[in-house]
């Protein structure tokens, strides 16, 4: 996602989940889970355009007074948007020198208006469809359930021919794409 800064500690599916989907008892495997489970949701946030549980992201734009969409979706808030200066250093923007948006697809937009003698801004902001697995779609909540115990069982295997057709199925309907 280039320059932008997230952390995707909160996953919107519990472990317990995809071990009883698996009919597991024991925990000598919930390590390897976890970074399955890691890794079939942020594969889920890049199929559907979207991050699922809601988080602080970072982003450094150029200032300038055309607008700029900001990369993680959907935007819920915009915290701050700092100049940054020739030396890389950041100081906050007055509020009158940019505008932000958010429209009614969660995209955020800023813009710079009065750039100064700083060549890009900072964007920390908040995006996310909710703040925790509650908010999630169930669809994309078993597509994850289903991509992690397949990425277990057959743990690239000769006889892997990919993730199930039902995953894609499942996320398909949440998918957001944009044209560049």
């Amino acid at each position: 996602m280039g320059a932008v800064e997230e952390a995707a500690a909160v996953t919107p599916v519990a472990l317990d989940e995809v071990k009883a989907y698996l009919r597991l008892e024991a925990g000598d495997e919930d390590a390897l889970l976890v970074g399955l489970i890691h890794s079939a949701t942020g594969l889920c946030e890049r199929f559907v355009g979207r991050a699922l549980i809601a988080r602080e992201a970072e982003e450094v734009v150029p200032a300038s007074s055309a607008w700029r969409r900001l990369t993680v979706t959907p935007v819920v808030s915009v915290g701050a948007v700092e100049a940054i200066g020739q030396d890389g250093a950041g100081e906050a923007l007055a509020v009158e020198h940019y505008a932000i948006d958010i429209d009614a697809n969660g995209d955020g937009w800023v813009r710079v208006t009065t750039p100064d003698d700083f060549a890009r801004v900072r964007v920390t902001y908040v995006a996310g469809m909710g703040s925790d697995w509650n908010a999630v779609p169930e669809a994309l909540r078993q597509g994850i359930v289903r991509l992690t115990t397949h990425l277990f069982t057959h743990r690239d295997g000769a006889e892997d021919t990919g993730p199930p057709a039902a995953v894609a199925a499942l996320w398909r309907p949440w998918r957001r794409m944009r044209l560049s």
